[in-house]
């Protein structure tokens, strides 16, 4: 049977993001997680990832002992989920979500209405936080991958983006519905909505459904439609 990214979630033990799958060493916040938590003894299994798209299984132990051979899993069709800033603790509630969700690029942006604003030294540290936060959801999930995430300042910045050329607005009243099948990317808006300036950077729209969801509940929604639409395809 061919290994592949379903393998992976059937193998037994933690897994885990390294550098190198030919020479693995544990990040030290990983390995305190994994004796102190987990309480891992030497020689239990795991599995690690390069988050690049291979993985293998594996012993702990210092050094860690690497017991199958390398696999890698086909990369499928990016996705890329766009969610303007919102209030408290729901941007890393969304970016946890879409990175177990199996989403391959995650974008943060000003929304105009958007009621917390980040400067700079914000954005970077948010940006720091929130990848952490993405790498932890993949360990999680045992993805092969992690998902990149970017923090930008406004719409129009994310349609300037390359990786969003097929970007469509979340919205519930649409000025140009389209087949979710065809969409490699979704930007949702924020609480208070889009405003028209908004709507008409990005004209074509999805209905995420038939009610008025929160802004972090469509991102997560956003996130599932684009990747169960992947993997049937």
């Amino acid at each position: 049977m061919t290994p592949s990214a379903f393998d992976l979630r059937l193998q037994p033990g933690p897994h885990v993001f390294v550098t190198s799958l030919d020479a693995p060493v544990l990040d030290a916040d990983d390995r305190h997680h994994l004796t102190k938590s987990l309480r891992l003894r030497d020689g239990d299994p795991i599995t690690l990832s390069d988050g690049a798209g291979s993985w293998c299984t594996a012993r702990f132990g210092d050094p860690v002992e690497v017991t199958g051979q390398t696999v890698t899993v086909a990369s499928p069709p990016r996705t890329s989920l766009a969610f303007a800033l919102t209030k408290s603790g729901k941007p890393e509630l969304v970016v946890q979500k879409a990175t177990e969700i199996g989403v391959d690029e995650i974008v943060v942006f000003h929304g105009e209405r958007s009621v917390p604003r980040w400067d700079t030294a914000k954005q970077n540290k948010a940006k720091i936080r929130l990848a952490r936060v993405a790498r932890e959801a993949a360990m999680q999930s045992r993805q092969v991958r992690v998902p990149r995430v970017e923090i930008v300042d406004d719409l129009a910045a994310v349609v300037e983006r390359g990786a969003t050329q097929s970007l469509v607005r979340a919205d519930f009243v649409p000025a140009k519905s389209v087949e979710i099948a065809t969409i490699s990317a979704i930007a949702v808006g924020p609480e208070g909505g889009w405003s028209d300036a908004e709507r008409s950077l990005v004209p074509a729209a999805v209905d995420l459904g038939g009610s008025v969801l929160r802004a972090e509940t469509a991102a997560i929604v956003a996130a599932v439609r684009l990747t169960s639409q992947r993997q049937m395809g």
